[in-house]
C-alpha cells in the first residue's frame, strides 16, 4: 500500500531499528516506546488489521512475537512482557496495518493495565450463549 508507514518500513523506503527480518516478517523497535525493548511485529504484506491476516500467518506471526519477548527478557532481565494487539481505532489501532506490539514489563513500571468493569451476569451469559453459536 503506497501510503502505509509500516509498508514503507518492511520494503526498506523508510528506515527502522530492526531486530529481526524475513521475506514474511518484520520486527523492529517503536518509535514511542512505552518501555526500553518495546518493539512491534509486522507482516510484510499489508493486511489492514489482524482479522485480515491470513491463519497461515497468524502462527508465524504470534511465534515470533513470543520469541522476541523472551529473547528481550533474557538480554535486558525484564521481569515478563505483554503482546499487544489493537484492532481498529476504537481499541487504539494507530497504523492501519497489521502489527504486534512486544511489550517488556517490570513489577513497578507504572504501566496500568484496564479497569475492571461490572457486567451483570445475565449480559455475559447472553453474549457467551451467541458467540458459541457464531464459532459452531
Amino acid at each position: 500500500m503506497d501510503d502505509c508507514i509500516f509498508c514503507k518500513i518492511g520494503s526498506g523506503e523508510l528506515p527502522s531499528t530492526k531486530l529481526y527480518e524475513d521475506d514474511r516478517f518484520l520486527a523492529f523497535l517503536d518509535i514511542q516506546p512505552v518501555s526500553l525493548g518495546h518493539a512491534l511485529v509486522i507482516p510484510k504484506e499489508h493486511y489492514q488489521d489482524i482479522s485480515q491476516v491470513p491463519e497461515g500467518l497468524l502462527g508465524g506471526l504470534f511465534g515470533l512475537a513470543r520469541c522476541l519477548g523472551d529473547e528481550t527478557i533474557a538480554e535486558t532481565g525484564a521481569a515478563g512482557f505483554n503482546i499487544v494487539v489493537n484492532r481498529g481505532v476504537a481499541a487504539g489501532q494507530v497504523v492501519m496495518h497489521a502489527h504486534v506490539h512486544v511489550i517488556p514489563r517490570e513489577p513497578d513500571d507504572g504501566l496500568k493495565h484496564w479497569p475492571k468493569k461490572d457486567i451483570p451476569e445475565e449480559d455475559r451469559e447472553r453474549l457467551a450463549a451467541a458467540l458459541r453459536d457464531r464459532l459452531g
